[in-house]
């Protein structure tokens, strides 16, 4: 693609400009706040959410989409922060395991996961509960086999997985039209 190609071009045939390799300033919608980040175009949202915007829920496993551990949502549905790149993110909304709590109280599934026990260390847990969250949102919450097999991309090494599964089928049977994830903390 030429770089040539001007913006209101670009924006109505759908091809973006090029950007970089220099840092370019990226607006993220995170968590319902409009954040500015200077970066270069190749970091990752893991790495802009740690890094550059000081959100460190998501944590940085295996840094190669393998554990889960650095899940979050954008537009609604899970990604792995480390595979994705923060620019592919502008103009959508992130949320984070900081933005699930709402007006300080914690959304049903971050409650779920304490009244269940469903973490040992902890260190996997954000991102098991922003999969828990899509998950029931996607409609895979049917029976543990399809709650397994649809967390399966979260690990989890001290293996709380009973408890997990727990705490999902806790929020699934508490009220099956809520979807969590909106602060109802109902």
């Amino acid at each position: 693609m030429s770089s040539h190609v001007s913006a209101n071009t670009a924006a109505e045939s759908g091809v973006l400009p090029e950007r970089g390799p220099e840092p370019v300033q990226v607006t993220l919608h995170v968590n319902g706040e409009r954040r500015a980040v200077d970066i270069e175009p190749r970091v990752s949202l893991l790495d802009a959410l740690r890094e550059h915007l000081g959100l460190t829920g998501a944590k940085k496993g295996c840094d190669q989409g393998a554990c889960g551990a650095c899940t979050v949502l954008v537009d609604g549905r899970r990604v792995l922060g480390c595979l994705t790149l923060a620019i592919t993110c502008e103009g959508r909304e992130v949320t984070t395991i900081e933005g699930l709590a709402r007006e300080g109280r914690l959304d049903p599934m971050q409650e779920a996961f304490i009244a269940h026990d469903a973490f040992q260390c902890g260190y996997c847990t954000p991102g098991q509960i922003m999969s828990a969250v899509a998950l029931l949102r996607e409609g895979h919450a049917g029976d543990d086999e399809e709650i397994k097999e649809w967390m399966s991309g979260n690990i989890c090494r001290c293996a709380a997985y009973p408890n997990i599964r727990a705490a999902i089928r806790a929020v699934r049977d508490a009220d099956p039209d809520a979807a969590p994830g909106t602060g109802s903390g109902a």
